[in-house]
């Protein structure tokens, strides 16, 4: 039997997915959480063998969860079920640590598969993805700014694109606001932005943010 639980901030595609695999004999839902910080603690209290994750969530998002959930269950598979398409996401999310990335639009057998795979301890790639890490083996110097960021720039970055300001990012990655200072110089000098403006237009332009 393999126990899953489910990250979500709508009560209706929670309910949805909770339906969909209890079709599955080998399948069991075990827990739901609305946003990354009740994940954390979902994982603390459940046996969870796949954690099934959407990114956007209010409060703390999935990808300021992934580390943490990572450092507190490293055995537990992640699938990122998101509404960005693969090229947004996906490569950044498989090297912090997610076991896989399926878009929204995907057939749910897909997920299915994808819960399977991950609970023998594999990846899960779709051909999109495996495509795209494809391509960055190949041009490595000439990857798009935002890919060059490390996961916490990239989490900062995000934020700053969103519009928060350095305090309650301070206080949703438990940093100083001096450090989230110096995260914002170092990823402006990465991607060549010397504003909060510039940081919204590029995020904006490239689909990372809505």
């Amino acid at each position: 039997m393999i126990n899953i639980g489910i990250v979500d901030d709508h009560a209706i595609v929670r309910s949805g997915l909770r339906q969909f695999l209890s079709e599955h004999v080998d399948l069991r839902v075990v827990g739901e959480a609305s946003n990354g910080r009740e994940a954390i603690d979902l994982v603390r209290t459940h046996e969870i063998d796949v954690l099934v994750m959407d990114l956007s969530m209010p409060g703390q998002s999935g990808l300021d969860a992934l580390a943490m959930l990572r450092a507190k269950a490293p055995d537990m598979g992640i699938l990122i079920l998101s509404g960005y398409p693969e090229e947004h996401y996906a490569i950044s999310l498989i090297r912090q640590g997610a076991s896989g990335y399926l878009n929204k639009e995907c057939e749910p057998k897909e997920i299915v598969e994808a819960i399977r795979t991950i609970s023998l301890g594999r990846r899960y790639l779709t051909p999109a993805v495996a495509d795209l890490l494809a391509q960055q083996l190949n041009r490595k110097d000439d990857a798009p700014p935002h890919e060059q960021l490390s996961e916490r720039e990239f989490q900062v970055f995000l934020k700053l694109a969103k519009g928060e300001t350095a305090g309650e990012i301070a206080k949703a990655l438990s940093l100083s606001v001096k450090t989230v200072s110096t995260y914002r110089t170092r990823l402006m000098e990465k991607m060549g932005l010397s504003s909060n403006s510039d940081l919204t237009y590029y995020a904006l332009k490239n689909k990372l943010i809505d």
